[in-house]
């Protein structure tokens, strides 16, 4: 038997909230939801933003006064919503009105030099030959030059694009000592810890089930950690004038957040793995931890990807490709002499660019034995992830033909899985929708196309980007956390920021919806993504309702029944991280130098490998899988 990847837990955060329980969903379709949900909603997320915090099991706002839950959204609520999704740079990134840099100034003399003074010891080595120095005494020297000079100066811009940012007042930084980590590794350990604690069961308890080496760890970053502390700080500290520091190059690694969540979150000596595919790097990691478990090498795996690319560098780059959206090009959609920050990310409508996001989505993954054997909650499960390339190309950021084979081979997938009735009635897309004008005509032909030779009609098509920007490597994992909600919630987001779809995006058989909508029970997500350079991927995400049902006839329903016993007292310890997360009490795993594993005490067999401090040994090897050719 192949064995079901089933995910049983989900954390992070991007610009719409903590992802643990549906929070960011739920921020996303506010309007939609019930009153309960709505008020925990806004007391998660007001104490995620530090508007509250818990002192003695009461809410206590930045005055010191007591507050009731049900008075949150009355009293904080407008703040709560601007603080969240896309929204103007906020400067504790960097100053977008007046963005730093180093002009460069050509100097010519006005008579025969130019002259300055200056400490001897600033002198440039080596030094020029036409400058005249004469010593003035007390460490200083006088410097004349006969030709022109060319210097730069700081200096300050206007950066015309805007962002989506995590909520005003997060700080991954303070919940743990951070050590002066880059802000996307800080954001891999709030990850990381929420996806753990939001499946109710100690990492532990799952070590207890397992061999050690039966654990994986799938991540990445696409640019890096581009933060002073990361590569960004390695790149330009010479420049400007500081030294590099011992930590810039290992810290900005794109293996990073995997190494982070092995050495200090899970203590794993299982699988590790790093793949970067752009914006299609959470669904490439996905699919190797989904591959590893069918095969039975790995039984539990954490899957995600982080990325902090709110940096002036970054966003430069991304600019002068004409990619984003700019304040002139929104002013220009909108016939207005202001540009609407709210409304930047437009996927399928008319647009400018895509707006570029900061977050960080982690899954949890147990193979469907062991979710049985520990009562495990199960949020969906992954069919598949297909990855394919775009071929000979004539620009390498330009779309290709490799997406309609991923979206193809999924849809067909979940066809044969779920039969032709599933398919047409009951699923639904997670588009890449970066928000170009290119994207939005090259992708919604991709799904038009499928829907016809599938017979599909009336397609749900639904686009995170419109809300929470483009995280760039995490992006997948945003759909992912958009379509979990959908099948909790049964609420289908529509593309709010969008008038109405264009009129060139190729929607016949597509239902893009410019308001979200109550689509009842939902069998089947096909979260899509569309990388720089040909990095297509699509995954065939399955409901819990339809996994469940697969898991009954697999198992039969004495096998269930048991189930169910276990999976209530985990629902109990998943409620109390989720009252304490609503509360702002993440107690995030950091395992800075405890639980290290003593060397000398493994001991070596033949065919095992046992270490004293887990449960289970390492089996060796002790077949030849080449018998037939030896």
């Amino acid at each position: 038997m192949k064995a079901l990847p089933v995910v049983i837990g989900m954390g992070g955060i991007n610009a719409s909230g903590r992802t643990s329980f549906h929070q960011g969903f739920r921020r996303i379709v506010i309007d939609k939801i019930n009153a309960e949900a709505r008020e925990e909603t806004f007391v998660g997320l007001a104490s995620l933003m530090k508007l509250v915090s818990s002192q003695e099991g009461k809410l206590v706002d930045q005055q010191g006064n007591t507050i009731a839950a049900s008075e949150v959204e009355a009293k904080l609520g407008q703040q709560i919503l601007d603080g969240t999704l896309i929204r103007k740079i906020e400067t504790n990134h960097f100053d977008p009105d007046a963005t730093h840099w180093h002009q460069k100034m050509h100097l010519q003399p006005i008579d025969k030099h130019i002259s300055f003074e200056l400490r001897a010891k600033e002198l440039p080595r080596p030094l020029p030959h036409a400058w005249q120095v004469t010593d003035i005494g007390e460490g200083k020297v006088q410097v004349e030059i006969p030709e022109h000079l060319t210097i730069t100066h700081d200096a300050y811009r206007d950066n015309p694009i805007k962002a989506g940012q995590m909520p005003t007042g997060f700080e991954p930084s303070t919940l743990y000592n951070s050590r002066y980590q880059p802000r996307g590794l800080q954001a891999t350990i709030f990850a990381a810890t929420d996806a753990i604690r939001s499946t109710g069961i100690e990492w532990d308890a799952i070590l207890d089930k397992i061999s050690p080496d039966q654990v994986g760890t799938y991540s990445a970053s696409v640019v890096g950690q581009m933060q002073q502390e990361g590569l960004g700080g390695l790149l330009k500290s010479r420049l400007s004038g500081s030294r590099v520091s011992t930590k810039q190059l290992a810290l900005g690694l794109n293996t990073m957040s995997t190494d982070f969540i092995n050495a200090y979150v899970t203590g794993n000596v299982g699988t590790t793995f790093s793949s970067s595919g752009a914006c299609a790097t959470f669904l490439y990691n996905l699919r190797s931890a989904v591959q590893d478990i069918q095969a039975g090498r790995v039984r539990v795996a954490v899957v995600g990807s982080a990325e902090a690319p709110i940096t002036p560098e970054v966003i430069e780059g991304f600019g002068n490709m004409s990619a984003l959206a700019n304040e002139e090009g929104l002013k220009k959609l909108d016939r207005s002499d202001t540009a609407d920050h709210r409304r930047t990310s437009r996927p399928f409508g008319e647009n400018c660019g895509f707006t570029i996001g900061e977050g960080a989505q982690f899954v949890v993954l147990m193979d469907d034995a062991l979710v049985l054997e520990m009562g495990a909650k199960v949020m969906a499960s992954v069919a598949d992830v297909f990855v394919n390339a775009d071929g000979y190309k004539k620009s390498i950021t330009a779309p290709g033909p490799g997406n309609y084979i991923t979206m193809a081979k999924s849809v067909a997938l979940a066809q044969n899985i779920l039969g032709k009735e599933s398919l047409k009635e009951r699923s639904f897309i997670l588009a890449h929708g970066s928000s170009t004008p290119q994207n939005r005509v090259t992708e919604s032909l991709i799904y038009d196309r499928i829907a016809s030779s599938f017979d599909i009609t009336n397609w749900p098509v639904a686009a995170p980007k419109a809300f929470v920007g483009h995280t760039i490597g995490p992006a997948s994992g945003d759909q992912m956390a958009m379509a979990l909600g959908i099948f909790n919630d049964n609420i289908m987001p529509g593309v709010t920021t969008i008038d109405k779809v264009a009129d060139d995006v190729h929607n016949d058989r597509l239902n893009i919806a410019t308001e979200h909508w109550h689509c009842g029970d939902m069998d089947v997500a096909f979260i899509n993504s569309k990388g720089f350079g040909g990095n297509n991927a699509t995954a065939t995400v399955m409901s819990p309702k339809i996994t469940l049902a697969m898991m009954s006839k697999r198992y039969g329903e004495q096998a269930m029944g048991e189930y169910q016993e276990k999976l209530s007292l985990v629902e109990q310890a998943q409620n109390v991280y989720r009252q304490r997360a609503n509360h702002g009490e993440f107690d995030l795993i950091y395992k800075f130098g405890e639980g290290l594993l003593d060397e000398n005490l493994i001991e070596i067999h033949s065919d095992a490998l046992r270490f004293a401090e887990f449960k289970h040994k390492i089996a060796l090897p002790t077949e030849n899988p080449f018998a037939d050719m030896v």
